[in-house]
């Protein structure tokens, strides 16, 4: 499969004719990468500064903005400084929502948008435990935050000022990924969901379909035979770049670079283009049963 697709945007708010935005969509709803080489997130003057890791405060992975008007997460200076880092990160989420809008115009009713982050830390050398170590193939799927099969649309940006770009593996195809490690997971045990929402460790109920993608996120991660041999495509996303794609059905891993934003949306399965091309689908139509 081909698993990165060129397009020449350059504007957050390009006017696409209908037929190329489904063409856009099937490529992202099959699991491809849509790298948009030519579109940069362009920095104010003064903000150049930020790209330093000095302004994460140490603890948080990321710098965050969980809504537009919400506090800033992760980071540590002085107030005036916040807040021009601030008004920065919440400039990349208002230019990446009109994006998807712009883009994928059938989204625009049915988008959630998510939190905007900005990842001023080095990908490569960061200690982390095996399940959250990123340089390994994954799909995403969050342990605290079932979604019942709602996806994962992520709008990425490399604004590195020295010229190095963000390196990640894309993998195969979802519908590999899941015939290769399906027949391994377990079936959930009786009565874990509701205990797990009773006890708050997960924020809502995790279904059947949350439970699949949990074990296929750390079976894929776990497995270091099929992390050297699956089939993967290395990609560079040069500064200047932006990148699309459902990083719950796209398996990919980073593996280099730093000074990057990312924009997290969520879009039920009635709002894609193709529903059929969902995991959940893919998922129901492999198991025989409904998932959520």
């Amino acid at each position: 499969m081909q698993a990165i697709v060129n397009a020449d945007v350059r504007q957050w708010a390009p006017q696409v004719p209908q037929e190329r935005s489904a063409e856009l969509a099937a490529h992202i709803e099959a699991g491809r990468v849509l790298w948009l080489p030519q579109l940069a997130f362009a920095l104010e003057p003064g903000e150049t500064r930020f790209l330093d890791e000095r302004w994460s405060n140490g603890a948080d992975k990321n710098i965050s903005l969980a809504a537009a008007q919400a506090p800033l997460k992760g980071a540590a200076g002085e107030a005036v400084d916040l807040d021009a880092l601030r008004a920065m990160v919440a400039r990349f989420r208002a230019q990446a929502v009109s994006l998807i809008q712009s883009l994928l115009p059938d989204y625009e009713s049915h988008l959630r948008v998510a939190g905007t982050s900005f990842r001023p830390a080095r990908v490569q050398g960061r200690a982390t435990s095996w399940r959250k170590d990123d340089s390994r193939l994954h799909v995403d799927a969050f342990p605290s935050r079932p979604n019942q099969g709602e996806r994962i649309l992520r709008v990425f940006s490399n604004v590195n000022p020295a010229g190095e770009p963000r390196v990640w593996r894309v993998g195969e195809p979802f519908g590999d990924v899941a015939a290769r490690f399906l027949p391994k997971i377990p079936s959930p045990i009786p009565g874990s969901a509701a205990l797990l929402r009773a006890l708050r460790i997960t924020k809502s109920r995790r279904s059947r379909y949350d439970h699949i993608m949990l074990h296929l996120h750390d079976a894929m991660k776990a497995d270091l035979d099929y992390q050297a041999s699956a089939p993967q495509q290395r990609v560079e996303f040069t500064p200047g770049s932006t990148w699309i794609c459902f990083s719950d059905q796209t398996s990919h891993a980073a593996m280099s670079g730093q000074h990057m934003l990312e924009q997290t949306l969520h879009l039920p399965v009635a709002g894609l283009y193709d529903p059929a091309s969902s995991p959940l689908r893919i998922l129901e139509r492999m198991t025989g049963r409904a998932l959520v």
